[in-house]
């Protein structure tokens, strides 16, 4: 009796829709679970199952038959793909969507579910046609894959942390080591300008000088490394204007015009230091020898990134060089020191007359200096 009323609610549908027993053949036939649902009625009730359905679902034909398909949901259904195919069959549209679906004996299953509704020719909505594939394979695959990308994540994340957090520490214990480099060298100048004052001799006196100018010079490589975020490098550019600016003060010569003409420039830490003795040897040379006996003047220092070296450039319009040719054959210690940091460095440097002054060209290779955008 079952079998006859589920074949006469077929019969039926064959007739209003007009499909005609090749369609009825082909649904009863086909390996793919289908059902048909009757809008019509109150609640829109499974009128017609296949085999293949109840294969799929493990019901039996009068356990399903007049129910509405949502008796296949469970705790683990998506509330807002329900919503979907709800809002679906009301608005009479198609929707294909996954859903968790559970069978009889509860064994829950990923049902690709594809919904449409069937019309007569005045565009009634006569039945929905649905058919349902189980996917359970290829979801569980596709979850395995995000669970997994997931903890790849999360670890990525957490290493991510880790060496953040170390490189943090290292960061902040090079930052003290630099704080407390520059307090000791701030001591060891106050003890050379301590011992200056005591010294009658004048070439004494102006080498503990040049000596503390050296101190100072370095004390301010690691008071910038201090105040750096970059623990691997450092900023040639601000280096330049403390230092220019420092020498400038200290030498109370207000008449010295300063021009600054610096692009964004930095080195590894390790080349600090002979550079900025470099830069301190000849700029200091600049100010002592180049404006003699209160002479105004103009000190200009320019960095250009260059792309196969970084150029520098001191250059002043002072009284220049009396013979170039002595300048470059003397053997003081600044300029020996210049030479031994500049092989240190496999840097050139020249100097030229600027008619008037004196220019000190100073050419870093690649390897030491690099422009802040290749950072």
């Amino acid at each position: 009796m079952e079998r006859d009323d589920a074949w006469r609610q077929t019969d039926r549908l064959q007739t209003e829709t007009g499909k005609g027993d090749p369609f009825a053949a082909a649904v009863r036939g086909t390996r793919m679970p289908m059902i048909i649902t009757d809008p019509r009625q109150p609640d829109n009730p499974i009128v017609y199952m296949n085999d293949a359905f109840l294969g799929l679902t493990g019901y039996g034909r009068d356990e399903i038959m007049g129910r509405n398909c949502r008796f296949l949901q469970g705790p683990g259904t998506d509330k807002a793909a329900v919503r979907q195919i709800r809002e679906a069959t009301e608005a009479n549209r198609d929707i294909s969507i996954d859903v968790l679906n559970y069978r009889k004996d509860g064994t829950p299953f990923w049902n690709a579910l594809y919904v449409s509704p069937v019309s007569n020719e005045a565009g009634e909505v006569l039945y929905f046609f649905a058919s349902q594939v189980d996917v359970t394979d290829r979801v569980d695959a596709h979850l395995k894959t995000l669970n997994e990308k997931e903890h790849f994540e999360r670890e990525v994340a957490k290493r991510t942390r880790e060496l953040s957090e170390a490189l943090a520490a290292k960061t902040m214990l090079l930052h003290e080591v630099d704080h407390r480099v520059k307090n000791n060298l701030q001591m060891v100048a106050s003890l050379l300008a301590l011992q200056t004052r005591t010294i009658t001799d004048p070439t004494a006196r102006a080498t503990m000088e040049g000596m503390l100018k050296r101190v100072e010079a370095l004390g301010t490589v690691h008071r910038r490394l201090y105040q750096s975020h970059n623990i691997e490098r450092f900023d040639v550019t601000e280096f330049v204007r403390d230092l220019a600016s420092d020498l400038v003060r200290g030498l109370g010569r207000g008449d010295i015009r300063l021009h600054l003409d610096v692009e964004a420039v930095v080195v590894p830490v390790a080349k600090a230091p002979p550079i900025a003795l470099i830069l301190n040897e000849i700029v200091t040379n600049v100010l002592q020898h180049a404006f003699p006996a209160g002479r105004p003047g103009r000190l200009s220092i320019a960095v250009v990134p260059g792309e196969t070296s970084i150029a520098i450039e001191v250059r002043d319009d002072g009284v220049g060089m009396p013979d170039l040719a002595s300048v470059s054959g003397q053997l003081s210690f600044g300029k020996r020191l210049i030479e031994t940091l500049a092989r240190q460095l496999n840097a050139s440097i020249t100097w030229h007359p600027a008619d008037p002054g004196t220019a000190v060209h100073i050419s870093l290779p690649r390897e030491t200096a690099v422009s802040l955008e290749t950072r």
